[in-house]
């Protein structure tokens, strides 16, 4: 066929330039990669500091430009991540930077949020907006790592987006986020920096659960109502009406009478259905707060009974004060043991206690401590400020403890399983528990 000069002109450029758009298509760290969906608007997020409350690291995934996240000010590294809700392949990363921006940072991936992976790096960044796109990674958890600041201040991020796709397709059916702790308000507030309970409820609130379940000796010493207000209230309290307590032994000593200064101070949260032990339901879950001082009596007992008896949901966890088993300085607590029998005919799942000040996770279980498959799992966490107690006598089942390190235990339920880690004060992820499907 014959072409003109003109049209033999025209085609060569209109095939130069369709080479040139393949190019930039396939190169990767180049906008105009294959559009994958945003994964992690909304998403559970946590980071190594934040400048106030109300700079937290949720704000970097809410969709809004209005607001952003923000670091302690003048400290090198600091990080952000998200907890995208299930394993994922991730193909692009848009960060939104504030004036705080970082010079140098690296975007990582983890499967279980303790081992790390990059996938982009930066050592000239100059803010404004980043976009990573043509990346290959895969895992459950995203995070930037800042490793030196652009400005004298902190690093800062109105918005970081991550897209890919969700490994088998979306989140599991009835996901959410809870956070629990004991043992937690000694007497000491944020202008102690020895204080602990400020930091874990900073940690607390930045992971921003569903809900907060605490274990018991929530207050010390004596538990006093001023107590409560001196120093509970200005650390946990911040969350109190988003928190399901249980006392411990340290609430029934206070001298305006036992359970007075919890009383006081919770309200009605602490006692819903007029008792100091009650339920509620959560998805496919019937969560049961339990009084542990007052096992011996009978009312709480038959309660208890009834309360298993009307149940309509597959899975079941309980949270009280006394643990049945543990390695610390306590060690075990018989008093517990006919409810772990009452729990165990109901194939409960979960137990969560405080009293003995560490972290400390059990196999599958029954109430006599022999391993099965069908047992209870029982999660010891009173690490949320009080004083630490050492291991002294590891108990048989006992699969991992920690103590020395506070921090909270980060619970995530679907309508068919549970699983957690146990996150230290300074954001690090200590451990990680195994997936566990509903009895």
């Amino acid at each position: 066929m014959f072409r003109n000069p003109l049209q033999t002109s025209l085609l060569i450029l209109a095939t130069a330039l369709a080479l040139v758009g393949g190019l930039l298509l396939a190169w990767p760290g180049r906008a105009g990669a294959a559009a994958d969906p945003l994964i992690s608007r909304g998403k559970p997020a946590t980071a190594s500091s934040a400048e106030s409350s109300s700079l937290g690291a949720k704000n970097a995934f809410d969709g809004s430009a209005a607001t952003r996240w923000a670091s302690a000010e003048g400290k090198d590294p600091q990080w952000i991540r998200v907890d995208l809700g299930a394993a994922a392949t991730i193909s692009r990363v848009r960060l939104s930077w504030e004036a705080a921006y970082a010079k140098a940072y690296r975007v990582e991936v983890s499967a279980d949020g303790a081992t790390w992976t990059p996938i982009a790096q930066e050592s000239a960044g100059n803010g404004g907006t980043d976009d990573w796109t043509g990346l290959s990674g895969k895992g459950r958890y995203l995070r930037v790592y800042g490793t030196a600041r652009g400005t004298a201040y902190g690093y800062s991020l109105f918005e970081a987006e991550v897209y890919g796709t969700v490994d088998g397709g979306p989140p599991p059916a009835g996901a959410f986020t809870v956070v629990a702790a004991g043992d937690i308000a000694a007497q000491c507030t944020a202008s102690d920096s020895g204080c602990a309970h400020p930091k874990t409820a900073a940690l607390a609130r930045q992971i921003d659960p569903k809900f907060y379940l605490t274990m018991g000796d929530n207050q010390y010493d004596d538990a006093r109502l001023a107590d409560y207000r001196a120093y509970y209230d200005k650390s946990w309290g911040a969350f109190k009406a988003k928190t399901h307590p249980v006392p411990g032994n340290h609430e029934t000593y206070d001298p305006a009478g036992s359970l007075a200064g919890y009383k006081g101070y919770f309200g009605s949260i602490a006692f819903p259905q007029g008792k100091s032990y009650y339920s509620f339901d959560e998805g496919n879950w019937h969560f049961i707060a339990l009084d542990s001082n007052s096992f011996d009596q009978a009312a709480q007992i038959d309660w208890l009974k009834a309360d298993l008896a009307a149940n309509g949901k597959q899975c079941i966890a309980a949270y009280w004060h006394h643990p049945l088993y543990s390695s610390g300085g306590h060690g075990n607590d018989p008093v517990s043991k006919p409810v772990w029998k009452i729990l165990y005919g109901a194939k409960a799942d979960l137990v969560l206690n405080g009293h003995d000040h560490h972290y400390e996770r059990f196999a599958p279980q029954d109430p006599d401590g022999k391993a099965t498959a069908g047992g209870i799992v029982e999660v010891v966490g009173g690490m949320g400020g009080a004083e630490p107690y050492p291991i002294e006598d590891v108990q048989p089942n006992s699969q991992k403890r920690i103590s020395g390190q506070y921090g909270v235990l980060k619970l995530e339920f679907t309508d068919s399983g549970y699983g957690w880690t146990y996150v230290g004060s300074d954001g690090q992820v200590k451990d990680t528990s195994p997936k566990y499907s509903c009895h």
